[in-house]
């Protein structure tokens, strides 16, 4: 293989002159002017750690969680990180494995996928998992699309709570008009909350394929859902359960628990620092029954012509092992790096420490409410009777945006406006708690909300 050469000038013209531009500059005019730097005003001849020194000195006039206390949230979200997870990611035969297609030299990457999935399913109350979704959204499409092909094309309804994170329903949203699904949008009711009944209502009788439903929804609220399942049942439709705040599984049970027929969604919490929007880390869970219509591939425990433990691909239902006809899905780029990343995560806390880190989580976040509820000045609660996780909707002297603007020049990344995603909420922040916040930093985002109430 010929060592790579960088584009040349004659390569830089030619590329522009196939796109109809003129110039490098017309290329990223799309770019606002005001973020745009023409050039860092840096010496002559200083060494390299000087310089380095010199831009960390410029990366903190930014505002970032490591840096101010945060209480950002919306679907991403900020945990304790063992080292351990970035030792094992690092090594070489992981950080450059793709996707296991030789199992007879793809034995590790294969057993990581293999306990990724049993842990899903662990926690989730599920039967069967699969591996290698892209991130919450891609979840959330694959069980509505997975739904539809189990009622054998025929129920073409999607009834989707108003809850379920905005990001996902958009992604759902792209994938649903091609594929000739009506998506009806169920919104909460006044605690924040989806009813059983607008679930039966929006359902009707035999005439969707499945009911999607976020626990905790987009707002932090907990939702009900052993009478949304029911209410999915009695209609004839399969009951689904998006989860974007995995760590909520450490103290609530999945929707297996409640005889929901699939729990997908993100496992960016497990492991996984936030980061300029991925990479992310889908999960499907189901039921066994079902396993034939499982997107994505499945890999299993075997023995060798040795009798030894061995691990294999059990199941794939893509295009590029089967017949194109009967592929479920093309999902296909290997997430094995974000598992194993989450994998790690997992073992290295334990089941008790996966409990400790969603109490503290939750407990912390009580604490703040309480506190709020307290302080006047224009601050509430949106819906203060409810129960939530670790993210409550907070509502204040100004919009969503004004807030969460005002907030940051007093040094608080407060949270994220909740309407600018859309919905039929009030305005406001969405503020989410974790066992990374600390008391101090509690209190200067009190303090803030004093100081601009």
């Amino acid at each position: 293989m010929h060592p790579w050469i960088g584009a040349g000038d004659e390569d830089r013209r030619r590329i522009l002159t196939e796109l109809g531009l003129s110039s490098i500059d017309e290329l990223f005019s799309s770019i606002p002017a005001e973020v745009c730097v023409e050039r860092v005003a840096l010496d002559d001849g200083r060494d390299e750690t000087a310089v380095r020194n010199e831009l960390i000195s410029m990366a903190h006039a930014n505002l970032s969680p490591e840096c101010v206390p945060s209480f950002l949230g919306a679907g991403v979200y900020r945990h304790v990180q063992p080292s351990v997870v970035d030792a094992v990611l690092s090594r070489a035969e992981f950080f450059t494995s793709y996707t296991p297609y030789q199992p007879e030299i793809s034995q590790g990457t294969l057993q990581v996928i293999f306990e990724f999935q049993t842990l899903m399913c662990q926690l989730t109350g599920m039967d069967v998992a699969n591996a290698s979704l892209y991130d919450g959204a891609t979840g959330l499409v694959e069980a509505v699309l997975f739904a539809h092909r189990l009622k054998r094309g025929k129920l073409d309804r999607v009834v989707l709570a108003e809850t379920v994170h905005p990001m996902y329903r958009r992604v759902l949203s792209t994938y649903a008009d091609p594929a000739g699904l009506e998506v009806v949008v169920v919104p909460p009711g006044d605690d924040g909350r989806i009813s059983a009944d607008a679930v039966r209502d929006a359902a009707g009788d035999n005439r969707s394929c499945c009911v999607a439903i976020q626990s905790p929804n987009f707002l932090g609220i907990v939702e009900d859902l052993p009478s949304v399942a029911d209410a999915a049942h009695e209609a004839g439709a399969l009951a689904v359960q998006v989860i974007a705040e995995a760590v909520s599984l450490g103290l609530l049970a999945g929707g297996g628990a409640h005889d929901f027929d699939v729990v997908c969604g993100e496992a960016q919490s497990f492991g996984l620092a936030p980061g300029f929007g991925g990479p992310h880390l889908g999960f499907f869970t189901c039921r066994e029954k079902n396993i034939r219509q499982l997107p994505g591939r499945l890999a299993g425990e075997t023995l060798d012509d040795n009798r030894q433990r061995a691990f294999c691909l059990t199941l794939s239902t893509r295009e590029q092992h089967i017949r194109r006809a009967k592929a479920t899905s093309n999902i296909c780029t290997n997430q094995g790096l974000m598992a194993l990343a989450a994998t790690i995560w997992l073992e290295a806390i334990g089941g008790h420490g996966l409990r400790d880190v969603a109490t503290a989580s939750l407990s912390r976040t009580e604490e703040l409410k309480r506190r709020i509820a307290e302080l006047g000045g224009g601050w509430k609660l949106a819906y203060p009777s409810s129960p939530t996780f670790n993210e409550f909707l907070l509502t204040g002297p100004g919009t969503g945006d004004e807030l969460a603007r005002r907030l940051a020049e007093e040094g608080v990344l407060a949270g994220v406006s909740a309407h600018r995603w859309g919905g039929s909420w009030p305005e406001g922040l969405l503020v989410a708690v974790t066992e990374r916040n600390t008391a101090a930093e509690m209190e200067a985002f009190l303090d803030a909300l004093g100081r601009v109430s």
